[in-house]
């Protein structure tokens, strides 16, 4: 076992937004905080989307709200990082409060990122490494999860409508983001790992990942256990009306526990109602 290794035996969920998330609620990160005291919880790591790099809207297409939307303005760090300490320091003796981000891997955008890292990393105490975007149509990065149209568009006819070969795309993004040295205090939880999968039921896509891309999810098992990797068990998808089953589904989950790789429950809230959801269920599944 790795000294970062989290069981579902301490109560934490470890991936949460704000209301500083541009496509959140609204809800005040404080009223969530309450929630998830009320809850029981004992650790809770807030887990904003962090600024994208200003240059990647060149290598994007789709939508605009899909970026426009997708994560905090660079002007809106200072804020976040005061709220948030705020809140440390006024519930520090009810529940452990973690700073940090959800943090997009952007192969274009190594630098940059690495170097808003380089400053912001060591603010942080605990972080979520996410794919929001994959290379599509055009060569150009499209949004994952933004609207069923989009996903069809730019990803699922870019794949000739061969889903199994979009999801081994998407997984291949993920073992390179897993692989990638992005500095000191970097993330070392994957986010959501089938996301992917969001639009599953209105496509009527493959509920399953096929042998060839369960070869590619042992390959990144196998890296996740050398990284000293977490995956967030996040139970968001249950609640999207074309997903409805958590990210993993649970076949992965049960192999990732089964391969050592420690699973950390992840709500994904951005609202007041999502934190908690589905904790329960979760734990029953694990344990």
């Amino acid at each position: 076992m790795w000294e970062n290794e989290v069981s579902l035996m301490l109560k934490k969920d470890g991936h949460s937004h704000t209301e500083f998330c541009p496509h959140g609620s609204g809800d005040d990160v404080e009223l969530m905080i309450q929630k998830a005291i009320k809850f029981g919880f004992e650790e809770y790591s807030i887990t904003e989307h962090a600024p994208l790099p200003p240059n990647f809207r060149q290598d994007y297409e789709g939508s605009a709200e899909g970026i426009d939307e997708a994560a905090l303005a660079l002007s809106d760090l200072p804020a976040y990082f005061k709220k948030c300490q705020q809140m440390q320091a006024k519930y520090r003796d009810q529940i452990r409060i973690n700073i940090g981000f959800e943090l997009d891997f952007l192969p274009s955008q190594l630098a940059w990122t690495r170097e808003f890292w380089r400053e912001y990393g060591p603010k942080t105490t605990d972080n979520v490494l996410s794919i929001h975007f994959l290379k599509g149509k055009n060569n150009h990065y499209w949004c994952v999860d933004n609207t069923p149209a989009e996903f069809k568009t730019g990803l699922l006819e870019n794949a000739v409508d061969d889903a199994q070969r979009l999801y081994g795309q998407y997984i291949d993004a993920l073992i390179a983001a897993v692989g990638t040295d992005l500095g000191v205090n970097a993330p070392h939880r994957l986010g959501h790992l089938t996301l992917i999968k969001k639009f599953q039921d209105y496509f009527a896509l493959p509920s399953r990942f096929d042998q060839n891309n369960m070869r590619k999810i042992y390959q990144l098992f196998s890296l996740l256990r050398q990284r000293h990797f977490e995956i967030d068990l996040n139970t968001a998808g249950l609640f999207k009306p074309y997903c409805n089953e958590i990210y993993p589904y649970p076949e992965l989950a049960r192999l990732a526990d089964t391969e050592g790789i420690p699973l950390v429950y992840g709500s994904d809230a951005h609202s007041v109602s999502a934190v908690g959801r589905a904790y329960h269920e979760v734990e029953q599944f694990l344990n």
